[in-house]
């Protein structure tokens, strides 16, 4: 790694800090250069980690540009740590294949990833973003991709493979849209592999997607994806991973899909398949009209995936709930591959497209109510400063009314009583405490 100095930056920092004291600014080669509005040590972080890294809250980490954790090195980040990607710079954080990222915050003190911008200026795409590049299966020809805006090589062929574990940690205002198509998302998992741990996750107000998957086979439990100025939950070459108690929150000032999934754009059919299994999510679209027209479906799902998606709530799109695209995904619910049920979809002008309202008539897709309030208010779902997830009580559809499908006791997914991602009233909310929802 290496420690860079520089006065600007630090007070790029003390802007979006505004703490009000003096501080130290930490160089190796340059003596210390003290900022007002700074209450700890700045250390500003460029070029390569090699070898194990310890980020401390002591201090605060500034990404200058493209930061890469190196093959065989392992960055360790503690509990209330604070990480700052600089905008001038584009900063990133990389982690190549055989690479090592432990982020694990508490719900008192998360780790949190953000804008170098002041409080009430940060928006969308300040920054880039992190970037996960693992060894475990795609299915592009090759066996191997190259990430987006070149953040290096992913795949392979070990499903188990470890990139590192994060946990109570919150990633916001970045995603930087470098040319259609070239983006950063807020978290990319590049052929990440199930041997790393991801919970309690949040990405917010990000520039492209909030959470992607390009293939792989890495799980991720109690996430949220809100106000993504794209999709909320993507996945593309191949994912096979599984996801429990997900929560989704768009803006309507610009967004795409709660859910946008893929097997592959180029061969729909390739394998392995893209294939999630998917428990106890809430996707809360943004009824609103009068900033914006976006966020049409709740998901998309198209090009080839075969899918799980149960115990779900569906509200507040402006076009339709699920929707499924094409023949090829069609045939995965045809075959008996895909599955869907125990769920509601309401205060949508289309609850469920068509090309999924025919498998709830028919039974395939069983234990599905449309357009009856499940017990979980559409406005409130939609707050953008403070939305709120939990359904009223148990004695409503969301809360226990409806029965939910029991997901596979494999050591991952956990049984449940409630269908979507957060239990009722009043049992504790999962949310609470480490999440938060700042619009600028």
């Amino acid at each position: 790694m290496k420690y860079v100095s520089r006065t600007m930056a630090a007070m790029w920092v003390a802007a979006a800090l505004t703490v009000g004291q003096l501080a130290t600014v930490r160089a190796d080669q340059a003596p210390p250069v003290n900022v007002a509005g700074i209450d700890k040590p700045v250390i500003v972080v460029t070029g390569s980690i090699t070898g194990t890294e310890n980020w401390t809250s002591n201090y605060y980490y500034v990404l200058r540009g493209a930061v890469f954790v190196q093959a065989g090195a392992t960055l360790n980040i503690a509990a209330g740590t604070r990480v700052i990607g600089e905008s001038g710079s584009v900063g990133t954080l990389i982690v190549l294949r055989d690479g090592r990222l432990n982020a694990i915050g508490t719900r008192t003190a998360p780790v949190v990833f953000t804008s170098d911008q002041p409080v009430g200026s940060r928006s969308r795409g300040d920054w880039g973003g992190l970037i996960l590049n693992g060894r475990a299966p795609v299915n592009i020809e090759g066996g191997e991709g190259q990430g987006e805006a070149d953040t290096g090589v992913y795949g392979g062929t070990n499903p188990n493979d470890s990139s590192g574990t994060m946990r109570y940690v919150r990633v916001e205002f970045a995603g930087v849209e470098f040319s259609p198509d070239n983006e950063l998302n807020g978290i990319a998992f590049q052929g990440v592999g199930r041997g790393g741990f991801y919970e309690y996750i949040q990405v917010h107000m990000n520039r492209d997607d909030a959470l992607e998957w390009f293939g792989g086979t890495a799980d991720i439990k109690y996430a949220v994806a809100s106000n993504a100025a794209d999709d909320s939950f993507d996945w593309t070459f191949g994912w096979s991973g599984r996801a429990q108690f997900i929560a989704i929150h768009q803006r309507g000032d610009d967004a795409d899909n709660g859910i946008e999934a893929d097997n592959n754009e180029f061969n729909n059919n390739l394998l392995p398949r893209s294939n999630p299994q998917i428990y106890n999510i809430t996707l809360c679209g943004d009824p609103d009209r009068n900033e914006g027209g976006e966020g049409p479906r709740a998901a998309n799902l198209r090009r080839g995936t075969a899918f799980t998606i149960r115990n779900f709530l569906v509200t507040g799109f402006k076009s339709v709930g699920f929707q499924i695209s094409d023949a090829a995904t069609s045939a995965q619910v045809d075959n008996g591959t895909s599955q869907m049920g125990a769920g509601v979809a309401w205060g949508i002008p289309a609850n469920m497209h068509a090309s999924v309202a025919g498998y709830i008539t028919s039974g395939r897709f069983p234990s599905v109510t449309l357009g009856v309030d499940p017990g979980l208010s559409t406005a409130g779902c939609a707050n953008h400063e403070n939305p709120q997830f939990q359904p009223s009580g148990v004695a409503t559809l969301a809360g226990g009314q409806m029965a939910p499908i029991q997901p596979p006791n494999d050591g991952f997914f956990e049984p449940v009583t409630f269908i979507g991602a957060v239990p009722p009233a009043p049992a504790d909310n999962w949310m609470s405490g480490w999440t938060s929802f700042p619009q600028r």
